[in-house]
C-alpha cells in the first residue's frame, strides 16, 4: 500500500511538472496581450481628445392660467409668450488626425452647438471650429488652431477587419478622460440599427458608454478602424452591444467636408426591392440574394447604362449583392459621377453593365441649411431691390440684391463689400431676388465665390473666400 501511494505521488509531481510549461506559455500568451493592449494605449491615447459642447435650446413657455378660465374657456386671460431660452452642455470624445489640427468626431456630439471646447490630453483647451457635419453617417469634423505639432492617431482599413478580431474603444466616458476598454468584432456591416440613414457599422462588445461617442475604435496595429457611436441597451448602460462607424465611410466623409463643406451622394435611379427564394425561383436564378429592380426613373443613370425593370444585381464592383439597404449604401457612399461596374442577371443570363452614377439632389431642408450656414459665414444682409430702400437709392433698372448690412470683420467686410452695393450675379450667374441669391450661395459648394457687386455707376468683381 505504501508503495502505491508513493508511485502515485511520483506520477502526481510528473504531471505538474508537464503541465508547468503549459501552463507557462499561456500565462506568457496573455503577458504578451497586455503588453500589447498597454503600447496600443500609451501610442493612441495622446491623439484621443475630451469634447464640450454648449448648445442653445428654445422651450415654449408653459401658459399661466387664469382663475376664470374653467367658466369663460380656455384662453381667457392668456397672454403670448416667447419660448424660453436654455444653454445646455454636453460631453463626448474625438480623436486628432492631423498635425494641424483636424479632428473626428459624432455629429450628435457637435451638431448645433454654439461653442465647442476641446481638452487634449495634455490639459490644454481650445475652441473649436466646427469644419462641417453628415447626419446621415453620424460623422462630423472640426478643427482647432495654433496647437503646434499635434499628437495624431493613424488611420487604418476597416474593410481588411475581420469578425472576431480584438479591438479597443478609447474615449472619455462619463466625463472619465483616457478611458480604454478590449473586446472583439462582433459583426460587420451592421446597415440596419437605426442610428443612421446611411449604416454600415462595425459591431463590437468593447464596452462603449456614454461620453466614449466620437472616440476611435483600434485594431491590434494601434490603426483607427472605426468611430465609436452608439449602444444597443434595454437600460441605458452597457450591454455589451456597441457599433462604430467604420473609417473608410468616415475619411470619405472628411475628404468631402474638408474640401467642400458638405457630402455629396450618388444614385443610379431605380426602385428596389430584396429577392427571396419564391422570387429568386420566378426569376430563374439558382439561389437567393442581390437585388431586383422594380422601374427605373426616366432620364437616370440607370436608364442611360440600359438597366431595366426586372433585372437583378448580384454584384457591384466585383463584390456580392445580398441586401438592399447595403447595395443602396453603397451606391450612395460612392462619389457622383464616378463609375461602376454592375453584374445583372437579365432572362436567365449574366451580363455586365457598366454606369456612371449621378449625384443625388439634397433635399429642400438641406439645401436651406447649407444655403443659411454660407450666407451667415460670409456677414451680409441683403433685402430685395423692391424694398423700400432700395428705391430710395434709385437702383429701379437693375436685378440683384441690396446689400443692407455688412457684419464687422466678416469675410464680406474684409473682402470690401458695403452696404448700399448691389449684388447682381454670384460665380456669373445673374439672380433676381433674396433667394436666388442664397441658392446660388448653396450651388457654389465651394470655398471661393465670385460676386459681381455695382454702385450704380460702377460694376467690379469681388472674390470671396470663405475658407480665410
Amino acid at each position: 500500500m505504501r508503495n502505491k501511494k508513493i508511485i502515485a505521488a511520483g506520477f502526481a509531481v510528473v504531471a505538474l511538472w508537464m503541465a508547468a510549461p503549459a501552463h507557462a506559455a499561456k500565462t506568457d500568451v496573455l503577458r504578451k496581450t497586455g503588453s500589447a493592449f498597454s503600447e496600443i494605449a500609451q501610442q493612441a491615447l495622446p491623439a484621443v481628445v475630451f469634447i464640450d459642447v454648449e448648445a442653445t435650446v428654445e422651450v415654449p413657455r408653459s401658459q399661466y392660467q387664469h382663475p376664470f378660465e374653467q367658466f369663460f374657456g380656455r384662453g381667457y386671460g392668456q397672454q403670448e409668450q416667447q419660448p424660453q431660452e436654455y444653454h445646455q452642455r454636453g460631453q463626448g470624445s474625438g480623436f486628432i488626425i492631423s498635425k494641424d489640427g483636424y479632428i473626428l468626431t459624432n455629429n450628435h456630439v457637435v451638431n448645433d452647438a454654439d461653442k465647442i471646447t476641446v481638452t487634449l490630453s495634455d490639459g490644454r483647451e481650445f475652441e473649436a471650429k466646427l469644419i462641417g457635419t453628415d447626419p446621415k453617417t453620424e460623422v462630423a469634423l472640426i478643427k482647432i488652431e495654433d496647437g503646434g505639432e499635434l499628437p495624431t492617431v493613424p488611420l487604418g482599413d476597416s474593410d481588411a477587419l475581420n469578425v472576431g478580431e480584438w479591438v479597443l474603444a478609447a474615449g472619455n466616458p462619463f466625463g472619465l478622460s483616457q478611458t480604454i476598454t478590449a473586446g472583439i468584432v462582433s459583426a460587420k456591416g451592421r446597415d440596419e440599427t437605426g442610428i443612421a440613414e446611411y449604416g454600415n457599422f462595425i459591431q463590437t462588445d468593447a464596452a462603449i458608454n456614454p461620453g466614449n461617442s466620437g472616440g476611435p475604435l483600434l485594431n491590434i496595429d494601434g490603426e483607427v478602424v472605426g468611430i465609436n457611436t452608439a449602444i444597443y441597451s434595454r437600460t441605458g448602460g452597457y450591454m455589451g452591444i456597441g457599433f462604430a462607424i467604420p473609417v473608410n465611410q468616415a475619411i470619405n466623409i472628411k475628404d468631402q467636408l474638408i474640401k467642400n463643406g458638405r457630402v455629396s451622394r450618388s444614385v443610379l435611379g431605380v426602385y428596389l426591392q430584396e429577392v427571396d427564394e419564391d422570387l429568386a425561383e420566378s426569376f430563374g436564378l439558382e439561389e437567393k440574394g442581390g437585388v431586383l429592380i422594380n422601374q427605373v426613373v426616366e432620364d437616370s443613370a440607370a436608364e442611360e447604362a440600359g438597366i431595366k425593370g426586372g433585372d437583378i444585381v448580384v454584384e457591384m464592383n466585383g463584390k456580392k449583392v445580398v441586401k438592399l439597404q447595403a447595395f443602396r449604401n453603397r451606391v450612395a457612399n460612392t462619389l457622383p459621377n464616378s463609375k461602376v461596374e454592375l453584374k445583372i442577371f437579365r432572362d436567365g443570363k449574366y451580363i455586365e453593365i457598366a454606369a456612371i452614377t449621378k449625384e443625388m439632389e439634397p433635399e429642400a431642408g438641406e439645401v436651406a441649411q447649407v444655403a443659411e450656414e454660407i450666407y451667415e459665414k460670409l456677414g451680409v444682409t441683403v433685402d430685395s431691390l423692391e424694398s423700400e430702400a432700395a428705391q430710395r437709392m434709385g437702383y429701379d433698372n437693375l436685378s440683384g440684391v441690396l446689400i443692407t448690412e455688412v457684419e464687422r470683420g466678416s469675410t464680406a467686410w474684409e473682402s470690401g463689400l458695403q452696404p448700399g452695393q448691389v449684388i447682381t450675379s454670384v460665380n456669373r450667374s445673374p439672380i433676381e431676388s433674396v433667394r436666388d441669391f442664397k441658392e446660388a450661395l448653396e450651388a457654389s459648394a465651394g470655398k471661393r465665390i465670385l460676386l459681381l457687386v455695382t454702385d450704380g455707376r460702377v460694376s467690379r468683381f469681388i472674390v470671396v473666400n470663405l475658407d480665410d
